[in-house]
């Protein structure tokens, strides 16, 4: 299969982050969300890197320009030809207005943008379960998709905890954000011909295999 670029959207727990991670192994893609990307590139002390910084270290939201700029940046340090899944990025209209503009500098399109649909009440549920590896990041879900031994990363042996913002109040502020801000991206791709849409609330393996249908309908 030729090499994919792809966006995927979604509320916070609807499981894009797991599902990127599945579709980079499956489909050979260089999965790519955009927290840590964005440490990437401030422990990198490139140039994009030290713009974010100063935000990140007030505390602040990285403006639009500068984190697509760190996305594009990490974009263009990929080997020629390599697919990629951009996960929690771009999170706003005029972040997409961007990228598509850097990617099209650099010769390249996105391919699809894969919209994970899922209530609110079963995200508030999984991310209340939801554990992350302190260490390398990886997510696991006490209920639906554990560590093999409890507390322990499957990946690197490190420490899996629960993330101080993974509480019900935060949870429901993050989904009105979200709201509010990205869920207008879904038409933006409508409206040029590339979105495709996921039911996320199935266990990981039947979204898995939802997912896998779309990308390999992309030819």
């Amino acid at each position: 299969m030729p090499c994919k670029r792809l966006i995927f959207l979604g509320p916070p727990g609807s499981g894009k982050g797991t599902q990127a991670t599945r579709m980079s192994d499956r489909f050979g893609l260089v999965a790519m969300s955009s927290g840590d990307t964005l440490r990437n590139e401030i422990k990198a002390d490139s140039e994009v890197g030290n713009k974010a910084k100063q935000y990140v270290q007030a505390g602040t939201l990285v403006p639009d320009d500068v984190i697509t700029g760190v996305m594009l940046s990490a974009i263009g340090k990929l080997p020629p030809n390599t697919g990629f899944i951009l996960d929690g990025f771009p999170r706003t209209v005029p972040q997409a207005e961007s990228l598509a503009v850097g990617l099209e500098d650099a010769n390249m399109t996105i391919d699809a943008a894969i919209d994970f649909q899922i209530g609110d009440d079963l995200i508030v549920e999984r991310i209340v379960s939801r554990r992350v590896c302190s260490n390398c990041g990886a997510t696991y879900n006490v209920r639906f998709f554990p560590p093999h031994k409890d507390g322990v990363c499957d990946k690197c042996g490190g420490e899996v905890i629960q993330r101080v913002d993974d509480r019900e109040d935060v949870i429901k502020t993050r989904l009105e954000t979200y709201r509010l801000q990205t869920a207008p991206l879904i038409e933006f791709y409508s409206r040029r011909g590339l979105l495709c849409t996921v039911d996320a609330s199935p266990e990981a393996e039947a979204v898995a295999e939802q997912v896998v249908g779309k990308i390999e309908a992309l030819g």
